[in-house]
């Protein structure tokens, strides 16, 4: 087999060892994310973080390029160089593999593995138990409260709604390297993170941030509601240190914004969290609980649950190559597989199963 193809197989054949060893031992995983996982972390995000915009979005764009442009190009050749097919397909297999390999390994080594790490409830919260109905009714009670407390103390803009007003990025890292010191695995380096420029298309996926295993990068869609950015920029970090499960880099994002010295970043995390309980409440009818919602204060009702700005989808119309429907579908599906596949039967579920983390920390 030529060196050219020998190499590229040798590591997908690696990683293919690498993460069925992560499924089969948990040890392995975890050893991996705490003591090596970390330097290639802050040396590759620091690299990447040195650019101005988001690398992992500008290969995605060159990807899909690719795939539209050099899927023709290359049948053209083949019907045309009729001397050099040989050569031309060599190349072409060669450069798809190294691709694929370069996605294989970036995968495996700053994703995969962590899918298959000790919980973070079994490391900080091992006296977890079954809850009860009093103890999510008394922390909605104490959310609702906290909410409607810090909605009098944050900016608000013409129409009564928060508004940010801090420098997120920079108290973003701030407020991760503060609770670092209360879970070790959080500490280390940490870049800003980015805004995606193709946002309109995050927002049709029903993404607020995304991270980009192929450059370890942070980034965050620039077109949502203000309210949202504190929480989701510390969740997104959170996977730079090897936290990839949802509900995991929400309670990390909660621990991290709640913490802060910053009212904003403080509203944010309540407020997320709110959200989450407020649904769990309703979707298992815990009727001690109820009655409270007419508790959130009108300031707060003004902003949560709310994605994109108003008016929003009508403004950016025009931008809308495939229709909202279908990309949110297709984001939602490939989301919940992803999910699954890496052994998480929850799937797109996961996200609200922080609900159960918040729980183990106000009711260890």
């Amino acid at each position: 087999m030529k060196k050219r193809y020998s190499i590229p197989l040798i590591l997908i054949g690696l990683m293919i060892i690498l993460n069925i060893t992560a499924r089969l031992s948990r040890p392995f995983a975890d050893f991996y994310v705490t003591r090596i996982f970390p330097y290639i972390s802050d040396c590759i995000s620091f690299i990447s973080g040195l650019l101005p915009f988001s690398l992992g979005e500008m290969l995605t764009v060159a990807a899909v390029a690719l795939i539209l442009l050099g899927i023709p190009l290359f049948l053209l050749l083949l019907i045309f160089a009729k001397g050099k097919r040989r050569k031309i397909a060599a190349f072409t297999g060669t450069f798809a593999l190294w691709i694929i390999c370069y996605i294989t390994v970036t995968e495996t080594m700053n994703c995969f593995i962590m899918y298959q790490c000790t919980p973070f409830s079994e490391k900080y919260f091992p006296n977890s138990h079954e809850h009860t109905d009093e103890e999510i009714t008394d922390l909605y009670g104490k959310l609702i409260k906290e909410c409607n407390e810090l909605a009098k103390e944050v900016p608000h803009d013409e129409n009564g709604c928060f508004e940010l007003t801090c420098d997120f990025r920079s108290e973003a890292r701030t407020a991760m390297k503060k609770v670092g010191e209360k879970y070790p695995q959080l500490r280390g380096y940490y870049p800003k993170a980015k805004p995606i420029h193709f946002s309109y298309f995050m927002s049709q996926s029903n993404l607020t941030g995304i991270y980009l295993p192929y450059t370890i990068e942070a980034n965050y869609n620039d077109d949502m509601v203000r309210a949202n950015l504190p929480s989701t920029v510390c969740h997104e970090l959170a996977h730079l240190k090897g936290f990839i499960q949802e509900d995991e880099a929400n309670f990390i994002s909660f621990a991290a914004a709640s913490g802060s010295d910053n009212v904003e970043f403080r509203y944010s995390a309540y407020l997320d969290a709110l959200e989450y309980v407020h649904n769990a409440v309703w979707e298992n009818h815990v009727e001690s609980a109820l009655p409270l919602s007419d508790e959130i204060s009108d300031e707060v009702l003004c902003d949560w649950f709310r994605f994109m700005p108003e008016n929003y989808w009508e403004e950016n119309a025009d931008k809308e190559v495939i229709s909202t429907e279908a990309v949110s579908e297709v984001s939602t599906a490939a989301i919940d597989t992803n999910i699954k596949m890496n052994g998480r039967d929850d799937g797109i579920r996961a996200y609200s199963m922080v609900v159960d983390l918040l729980l183990d920390y106000y009711y260890p």
